[in-house]
């Protein structure tokens, strides 16, 4: 009867809807649109809502004291309503209907059903429907939480109970205009050592690896903290994931993004008014699943990433030279399996356990149990605990290939894998080496007394002191002689004889290093020479730079550097030919730029991404380039792009994200505003160039240079404009009107102008272009580009010159800081 009267009173007397809210409601009273339900203190409120900017009304659970409107459940994911005529209600079975004009839109379904139902929403924000008669107030017959949307609250659970089936999943909202489920998903696999695992539709994404007792094997940086505590149950009932925030004033939820394929852990900070990211899953190219194979090794800190296990090499060496590693490693030795003897195991520590599809688990025994049980099924693979606790206990075993292992920087775990007894040996052989060189080498500088000890605490592998010392000495020489350059170093004679003694008609192109020159090596290999000019303002240290950077460098979308040429005042780089000279030399030509049409334009454009995405993540070490341009990236003789020039570019290290620099680089027209006028350069100033390089590839047109009659706009003003005014389709190059998928070129400028933004904390990442490109996920509105007009004065010096200069050469200034 109360419930009833609050309802009345909400409805007919409007002022008091502030004052008097109603968190329940009963059998036959229905809530329409317009109505809400607040639960008791005043968290959560149910009502009807229109996402983002679209009309359509769904039935819905969001925060009620937080100012920014946060949907964290909704009923009627897959049918929208039309107008305002929704209405919901709480049948006599218990059952929760939500119809439109007599049509039933969306119902639950209660296990059973209740002789007095009543609906009500909770404080921890899950709707729940149970019977008043019932003395155990938390038998639901039905709640919100067993159906979770995009969001998991504190409290719920992600995963089955195995009584009745149920399994709980998050699904991602289409777009932040359309809450039915896309196809970024993350739930629990119950398989015979379950694991949690997110999908891209059916494909398998990311996995954390399996929870070990302590957290899943793939992120031992999940701690107990200060804001919430977390527990994977397993047993014969249930297999889930749950969190609970450990203060009443913390706000934190997770979220599947469909937009960036991420899930984020958000925190409400109230002071800020906003939501901030705690953390994020996936986080590095590593966490791609599968990415390296079977029996592969994902090392973020490794060029190239992937590497395999030891015991096992590339099946395909072709293949993975040129970083595709799809196909894996196989095994050097195969396994016989005729006797067990003539197998062991070799432990690897600090791994991300493997995809568990094909496990065996039993908790109740011990490490050497489990040894035994794997050395005697010739199926089994690898063995490790199950639980990491105290000693460690219970037993994980594999089956078929190791699938989806990566490498941690600090904790992870040991895993045993199956080897021929004889490759074991070779290992150990190699180990012990390995450890008595570096020994030695450490203590070269103590006494000759203590390298006696030394050397006779390890004599079992150390069987010639002598010349393990000499042989470290030697090795320490030939690093001090090869210095910086870890290249083949080439003859002037050998560099002059095959560029005919640097010939005019060799010459293929210029920059601000010098000017470069094809030429051919006696054994027939086609080179490009780029030789350092003596008016040039660079010089060793560019030189250098782009050794040590590019050597190091291997990537399918970066230019390949076979070695240099220092003698007297030459200093020279030696890269691999590329036929197509630049990508300049087309899209900027009338004539050539017919050669590429859209399909050979979006290729090269994927192609900029990956080796870009390279740099900034997969590489060993963070990579600014400073200097992305046109005439900066080659094209092989099947038009395949790689980006070149790297005297320009600079290393991060660790967690660093910019830098800054008295010394600005680059060239105007492609440099992100915060470089040109700060001298600060992130990852996110190459993103700018990126920007620039796709509208230039659509349109045809430089973007320094760029002209039009209406406007005096550059070209990313001109991008803007049309942007604006719905368009788009006028940017592109009259060469490819014929070849264009009009989608994918709406969206490649729709994603440039995200790149262009005017704050670098505004523009995507690279990998989230790369995601970006291929798919149809929906994207965020692009903001104001910056550098969108035709000149900018750099005001950080009046003298400097203005933007828009007729030439492309990369420029070296000093600006005032």
């Amino acid at each position: 009867m109360l419930s009833f009267i609050s309802i009345i009173a909400y409805i007919l007397v409007p002022s008091l809807r502030i004052s008097t809210a109603v968190d329940s409601i009963v059998v036959s009273h229905s809530i329409s649109d317009g109505m809400t339900l607040v639960s008791q203190e005043g968290t959560f409120e149910l009502g009807f809502f229109s996402p983002g900017s679209s009309n359509k009304r769904y039935l819905g659970i969001w925060y009620k004291k937080i100012p920014i409107r946060t949907v964290v459940w909704v009923a009627n994911r897959q049918t929208s309503i039309n107008g305002t005529s929704g209405i919901l209600i709480l049948n006599n079975t218990g059952s929760l209907v939500l119809s439109q004009n007599g049509t039933v839109v969306w119902c639950t379904a209660p296990q059973e059903h209740a002789k007095k139902p009543v609906a009500q929403l909770l404080d921890s924000g899950n709707l729940v429907v149970q019977d008043e008669e019932d003395a155990n107030q938390e038998a639901y017959l039905w709640q919100s939480f067993d159906y979770p949307s995009d969001t998991m609250l504190p409290g719920m659970k992600i995963g089955w109970d195995l009584r009745d089936g149920l399994n709980r999943r998050l699904t991602a909202w289409k777009s932040p205009e359309d809450p039915s489920p896309g196809d970024f998903s993350w739930g629990i696999e119950i398989y015979n050592y379950p694991e949690s695992v997110m999908y891209k539709g059916i494909e398998k994404y990311y996995r954390p690896g399996p929870w070990n007792g302590l957290y899943p094997s793939g992120t031992p940086e999940l701690k107990p903290n200060s804001l919430f505590d977390f527990n994977f149950v397993f047993d014969q009932d249930e297999v889930y994931y749950t969190y609970t925030l450990r203060t009443n004033s913390l706000v934190s939820i997770l979220v599947m993004n469909q937009t960036s394929y991420v899930r984020h852990r958000y925190v409400w900070v109230e002071t800020d008014q906003n939501w901030k990211i705690y953390a994020s899953r996936p986080g590095d190219y590593c966490d791609t699943f599968g990415l390296c194979g079977a029996n592969g090794n994902c090392i973020t800190t490794d060029s190239p990433v992937c590497q395999c296990l030891r015991g096992f090499r590339p099946k395909s060496p072709a293949t993975w030279i040129l970083m595709d590693w799809s196909q894996g490693c196989v095994r050097k030795k195969p396994l016989s399996c005729k006797s067990k003897r003539k197998d062991g195991f070799l432990k690897v520590s600090g791994l991300k356990l493997p995809d568990t599809s094909h496990t065996w688990l039993d908790q109740t025994i011990g490490l050497e149990k489990c040894r035994t049980k794997c050395l005697n099924n010739c199926s089994c693979m690898a063995y490790t605990n199950s639980d990491i606790r105290g000693k460690g206990s219970g037993c994980a075993i594999w089956f078929g290939d190791l699938i989806d292992i990566r490498q941690m920087p600090v904790g992870g775990q040991d895993l045993y894998i199956r080897m021929d007894a004889s490759e074991l040996t070779e290992e150990a052989e190699q180990g012990h080496k390995k450890l008595t060189k570096t020994i030695i080498a450490s203590i070269a500088v103590a006494s000759s007394g203590m390298l006696i000890l030394v050397c006779f605490y390890i004599h079992k592998v150390c069987k010639n002191n002598n010349d393990e010392v000499k042989n470290v000495h030697e090795d320490e020489n030939n690093e001090k002689h090869s210095g910086d350059l870890d290249l083949p170093l080439l003859d002037l004679s050998t560099i002059v004889n095959a560029t005919g003694n640097f010939s005019i008609n060799n010459k293929i192109g210029e920059g601000g290093f010098g000017l470069v020159y094809r030429g051919k090596l006696v054994n027939g290999q086609e080179i490009a020479v780029k030789r350092l000019s003596k008016s040039s303002g660079q010089g060793m240290t560019e030189l250098k730079n782009e050794v040590k950077l590019v050597a190091k460098l291997q990537h399918r979308n970066l230019v390949k550097l076979l070695g240099c040429c220092i003698e007297g005042e030459e200093q020279m780089l030696v890269y691999e030919y590329m036929s197509n000279s630049s990508l300049d030399s087309f899209i900027f030509d009338e004539t050539k730029g017919k050669v590429l049409d859209w399909s050979k334009r979006y290729h090269i454009i994927c192609g900029i991404a990956r080796g870009l995405l390279y740099l900034h993540q997969d590489s060993r070490l963070r990579i600014v380039h400073r200097d992305l341009k046109a005439s900066n990236v080659l094209l092989d003789d099947m038009l395949n792009p790689k980006i070149s020039d790297f005297g320009m570019a600079r290393t991060f290290g660790g967690d660093q994200t910019e830098g800054s620099t008295n010394r600005v680089v680059g060239t105007y027209g492609y440099m992100a505003p915060e470089y040109a006028i700060d001298g600060v350069f992130s990852i996110k100033s190459d993103v700018f160039s990126f920007g620039i390089l796709l509208l230039e590839i659509i349109s045809g047109k430089r973007n320094r240079g760029f002209y039009h009659a209406n406007h005096s706009q550059n070209l990313i003003g001109h991008a803007w404009r049309k942007w604006k005014e719905g368009n788009v389709l006028e940017l592109i190059d009259k060469n490819i009107e014929g070849s264009c998928i009009a989608s994918e070129v709406v969206r490649c400028v729709h994603i440039s102008l995200l790149c262009v933004e005017e704050h670098a904390e505004d523009r995507p990442s690279m990998s989230s272009v790369v995601l970006m490109l291929p798919s149809e996920m929906e994207l965020p509105k692009p903001k104001q580009p910056g550098f969108y007009l035709t000149k900018f004065s750099m005001q950080a010096n009046s003298s400097q010159p203005e933007f828009g200069t007729s030439n492309e050469i990369t420029i070296t200034q000093l600006i005032a800081r």
